[in-house]
């Protein structure tokens, strides 16, 4: 098995195809499998990289909370580019991925072409908070105290994941068993220092307003914990791109994998091409929509 070295760790990787990389990072309840529809797709164009966090075997499963900070998560990505020689990558996170990507891109954006930022901002509105991180304690403790399986079943009936139960019943079956075959501990020390531990999105505002690298936000419609922090991005981010997906949970990969390879490669098609454009100043939300000729952009057609 291929292995990357990282603060102690070893990270188990899979890289496919040749070309420009790009990098998946999976979602707290998955693994680098919940790729394989990406994989199949873009390893035609390019070479695809997944790997598995640390805490989710065959990676490492290091025993003590301190080893699952973001900043560990944060540092993984960045080993994983330079064990494999990769100086730029199209980066595409979902949920606790999503975040990590765009912790690199913040902290190394000349290491980062784009980011796609899928089903991101759980617990970031500062309302949410408290509650999310409490959430995240009890089910640690509950992995702790009953297992993987149970908890599996729980979070996989959670109501951002039944969507995927309705419309792919095989998948969601698939989805649950590699779930339950996760490390109790890896994922409860996870919870309890990268997700609870984390700084929401909204503490990051005024780095993210200078970010100068290309985003791609994607979230479906019914996974309610996260548009409202994808509505702040796209209106804080200048290079973001918002597409919501209807009828759609968290998973959104999974559950439609069509759509969502679909968005990646117009995506990766408008970065290459030099498309993808930062936010024009003249569509700024606080603007009136009636300007005068004195408030009017002097470039701006009359």
């Amino acid at each position: 098995m291929p292995f990357i070295e990282s603060s102690g760790t070893k990270l188990y990787y899979e890289e496919t195809g040749s070309g420009g990389p790009v990098v998946f990072l999976h979602e707290f309840a998955a693994d680098y499998r919940t790729w394989e529809a990406q994989v199949r797709r873009f390893s035609r164009e390019y070479r695809c990289v997944t790997y598995n966090a640390r805490g989710y075997p065959p990676s490492g499963v290091p025993e003590t909370d301190a080893a699952y900070t973001f900043e560990h998560q944060r540092s993984d990505l960045v080993a994983v580019l330079d064990a494999l020689g990769i100086e730029q990558a199209h980066v595409v996170g979902l949920s606790m991925g999503a975040y990590t990507a765009l912790q690199v891109a913040l902290s190394h954006p000349g290491r980062v072409r784009s980011v796609v930022f899928a089903s991101g901002g759980s617990g970031a509105p500062r309302s949410d908070r408290d509650r999310f991180a409490r959430d995240a304690l009890a089910g640690a403790d509950r992995m702790l105290g009953e297992g993987m399986p149970a908890a599996a079943s729980g979070l996989a009936a959670g109501p951002t994941r039944v969507q995927l139960l309705n419309k792919d019943p095989r998948g969601w079956q698939e989805f649950r068993a590699c779930m339950a075959e996760h490390s109790a501990l890896g994922s409860a020390l996870t919870l309890r220092s990268f997700q609870a531990g984390r700084p929401s999105l909204y503490d990051l505002e005024d780095q993210l307003r200078v970010l100068d690298v290309p985003v791609l936000l994607a979230v479906g419609d019914e996974d309610d914990p996260v548009i409202e922090a994808n509505i702040f991005l796209k209106r804080t981010l200048p290079r973001a791109g918002l597409w919501i997906h209807p009828q759609t949970g968290h998973g959104l990969n999974l559950e439609e994998p069509s759509a969502f390879n679909r968005a990646l490669a117009e995506f990766f098609a408008a970065v290459e091409r030099g498309t993808w454009r930062r936010r024009d100043p003249r569509a700024d939300p606080a603007m009136s929509v009636f300007l005068s000729d004195k408030e009017r952009p002097a470039d701006a057609p009359r």
